[in-house]
């Protein structure tokens, strides 16, 4: 997979492709990224992407054509990279069958910005499917509005606050999108166990010591029985989600679920009443 950021700071990135998920993710090989200036495409020696609002208006606006230009590029030399993979002399009599490779890549072009719709866990795992993803940043007051209308697929919001740029939600999404491209994460359940992965808030983790200041592990998750641990699990992170998120269990609940949701209600019933 391929993720292109376009961002006029390119240094904000320098650290994130080099710690953590992400460098391992492409140091082996499962991600690739990059990071592009749209400055590099302004029109003029002073390298000028932004300019004053037409009818007026605080701020400055970034321009269409360096972004528009910015996003063709990577998407150009993507594509360029695909066509090569396939030019070999062994690949002709299959490139034959397939048309031309860039005709078959799934690619996604997003604007970061405040209009667009909230960011989930199952849009991470929808955009991990495809080949290319494309981030835009805005920055200043915005960005001319013909970007939203003409090149991008979508916008992507990551919460209801002010940010200075689209740097910081890009990192968000780049990172919740990397664990979920397959091979990365080093266990193979650990994103399935993350929280928000599946519909509910991960349960509680314990590590050792079993004992902290007379606080105590639960003894189910030292008894080796597998299947009551995993129960355990399920319940507790049905209890959290209904505490915490009670929003996520608006949806159809599996029998399961059901089953100790209302164990759940009738556990904490008896605590209110003093019958435990």
């Amino acid at each position: 997979m391929r993720i292109d950021i376009v961002s006029l700071f390119p240094e904000f990135f320098d650290a994130f492709f080099s710690h953590s998920i992400i460098k391992r993710a492409i140091e082996a090989e499962r991600l690739s990224m990059g990071v592009t200036n749209p400055r590099d495409f302004s029109h003029n020696k002073h390298g000028q992407v932004d300019d004053t609002p037409y009818g007026g208006g605080a701020g400055m606006l970034m321009m269409a054509h360096p972004i528009f230009e910015a996003v063709e590029s990577v998407i150009a030399q993507y594509d360029s990279e695909t066509n090569s993979a396939y030019s070999t002399d062994e690949m002709c009599d299959e490139m034959s069958l397939i048309g031309n490779p860039s005709e078959s890549i799934r690619r996604r072009v997003i604007f970061m910005g405040p209009t667009g719709q909230p960011f989930t866990q199952e849009k991470a795992r929808e955009l991990a499917t495809y080949d290319q993803l494309v981030l835009i940043c805005g920055h200043y007051e915005g960005v001319d509005y013909r970007v939203e209308e003409h090149l991008v697929d979508e916008t992507i919001s990551i919460g209801d606050y002010v940010l200075t740029g689209g740097e910081l939600p890009a990192m968000v999404v780049a990172d919740a999108v990397a664990r979920m491209i397959p091979g990365v994460l080093g266990a193979a359940s650990g994103a399935q166990e993350d929280s928000f992965y599946e519909p509910l808030l991960e349960c509680p983790q314990y590590t050792k010591p079993p004992e902290f200041r007379g606080w105590v592990v639960p003894d189910v998750l030292r008894s080796g029985h597998h299947k009551n641990i995993a129960m355990w699990r399920q319940k507790e992170a049905l209890k959290r989600t209904r505490l915490l998120r009670p929003d996520l269990l608006e949806r159809p609940l599996t029998k399961e679920e059901i089953k100790l949701l209302k164990e759940i209600i009738a556990e904490e019933s008896e605590r209110d009443t003093g019958e435990v």
